[in-house]
């Protein structure tokens, strides 16, 4: 058994103010893999006093300098890649290979990412040359907490922590108690390189206790949240009375448009991107609108990628999916899965249960629906499992509508051969982020979206902008 009681408080390793245990668990296996102490108030107070002190000093410092210690930390996060991927694989269930390649590799791909972004940042820039005595300064927004979930640790806490670090801010980092063993590797990689005393800290607990202390705290001046619309809510009514900047990364229900030209691999490329991390992604594209000409084939894709996708514990090397991350997580999957099946969905591949041969861990099975219809309640809630529904359409208009009717706006997918149709539809979504036809968002894209999936924008300028405030200057002294 693991023991990580310990909290990361100005540049040092602190006990609980008052212990209070919390076992992690391995969903693999259901069994206790680590345990953990949940902070309280005095914990958190500490934490964001040590921050507040820090902050006069970092917030000062030249960008360089900031520069030099994140430069740092890529290096160390390096070293520490396969401590890194042993965490995230027992503590949230990503299979092993998977976890080296893509959960650490999203760490690394936004911490590189932020440090070519911000050797051309501005914190002084001309308003125009219609007032050459103007300048807007972009200046840290101060104390900083940062909540990040457990389905893909470092890509949160990366895009969360080192724009926070670059911007000048100081802060508190409260992980998902269901998965803290990452972050708090996180933490030890910080601390070797040598980031100054009270710049990061971390607490851990749950949102009802340190996630709340940090919304309503008054020398918190902005909270970055990712999680649940409804957490996401509630964070922002907690926040609302101190009237600090909340910055929200939420849930999705990405629909994924293949008209009747698109490239024969589009249903495949679509079915594995909605399981990958078996369904535990915010941009899933998990809503699949098909052009009637191809759907019946297009069905049978599905059917045919999901029989054989494997599923086998985190632990084992290979290309399959692990189980979902909690108890909670796969009571929550069965129960919508039954739901679709009860208000008539026609389930064609999976269902309700564990997959043959898996008895104990919380292992889904692979699912597809077809002839769901959007006022279905697997169309409309975040399902965060391997559960893909296949809506179809008859014309670019109806798919737009249907792609736009949810409460969600975080990812959408656009498949066509077409060029000036994909770019047309891509206009008309209501969503942060459109991909077509598999290409990925280049390096610095920021990711984010709209409606009830928040309107945060994370990665590139646009992430480290986030953390800054913008002070306009008049009479600027010519230099």
């Amino acid at each position: 058994m693991i023991e990580k009681r310990d909290f990361y408080i100005d540049e040092r390793w602190v006990k609980p103010a008052t212990p209070s245990d919390c076992e992690v668990i391995d969903p693999s296996t259901e069994e206790p893999c680590a345990v953990i102490s949940l902070g309280g108030q005095t914990d958190t107070d500490k934490a964001v006093t040590a921050a507040k002190r820090a902050f006069e000093e970092w917030s000062r410092t030249e960008p360089s300098y900031r520069l030099a210690f994140v430069e740092k930390i890529l290096e160390v996060y390096k070293s520490r890649a396969e401590d890194m991927a042993q965490a995230i694989s027992m503590e949230m269930g990503a299979p092993i290979d998977m976890a080296r390649q893509s959960q650490v590799g999203a760490g690394t791909w936004h911490i590189s990412n932020f440090i070519t972004a911000f050797k051309s940042f501005e914190f002084l820039r001309p308003l125009g040359d219609h007032a050459p005595n103007d300048r807007i300064a972009m200046e840290p927004i101060g104390v900083v907490g940062l909540i990040t979930p457990w389905n893909w640790p470092m890509n949160q806490v990366t895009l969360k922590v080192i724009p926070a670090l670059l911007a000048g801010c100081t802060m508190v980092l409260k992980p998902s108690e269901i998965a803290p063993l990452s972050s708090m590797v996180f933490a030890e990689i910080v601390d070797a390189a040598g980031v100054p005393p009270g710049v990061f800290n971390l607490v851990n607990g749950d949102g009802a206790g340190v996630g709340t202390q940090l919304s309503s705290h008054p020398d918190v001046e902005m909270i970055s949240f990712t999680g649940s619309t409804r957490a996401g809510i509630a964070i922002s009514k907690t926040a609302a009375d101190s009237l600090k900047r909340v910055s929200l990364e939420l849930g999705g229900k990405g629909a994924n448009i293949i008209f009747a030209d698109a490239d024969e691999k589009a249903v495949k490329r679509g079915t594995v991107h909605c399981f990958n991390n078996s369904g535990q992604s915010c941009n899933a594209p998990t809503r699949m609108l098909v052009e009637r000409p191809i759907y019946d084939k297009a069905v049978e894709i599905a059917r045919e990628v999901a029989e054989a996708t494997e599923v086998k514990s985190a632990h084992e090397a290979g290309r399959h999916i692990g189980p979902l991350s909690s108890a909670a997580q796969f009571e929550k999957v069965q129960r919508l899965i039954q739901k679709g099946i009860d208000e008539g969905a026609r389930l064609v591949a999976g269902g309700p249960g564990r997959p043959a041969g898996l008895n104990r861990g919380f292992f889904a099975r692979p699912t597809v629906f077809a002839d769901v219809t959007n006022d279905m309640t697997i169309a409309r809630e975040e399902i965060f499992g391997p559960v893909l529904s296949i809506i179809p359409f008859e014309t670019e208009e109806e798919a737009i509508q249907i792609a736009n009717d949810t409460p969600y706006g975080l990812t959408n997918y656009v498949q066509s051969e077409d060029g000036q149709k994909r770019n047309r539809v891509a206009r008309r979504l209501r969503s942060g982020m459109v991909e077509m036809n598999g290409q990925p968002r280049g390096a610095g894209s920021p990711f984010g979206g709209v409606k009830a999936s928040g309107r945060a924008r994370e990665g590139g300028v646009w992430g480290i902008e986030e953390f800054l405030e913008v002070k306009a200057i008049s009479g600027w002294a010519a230099e």
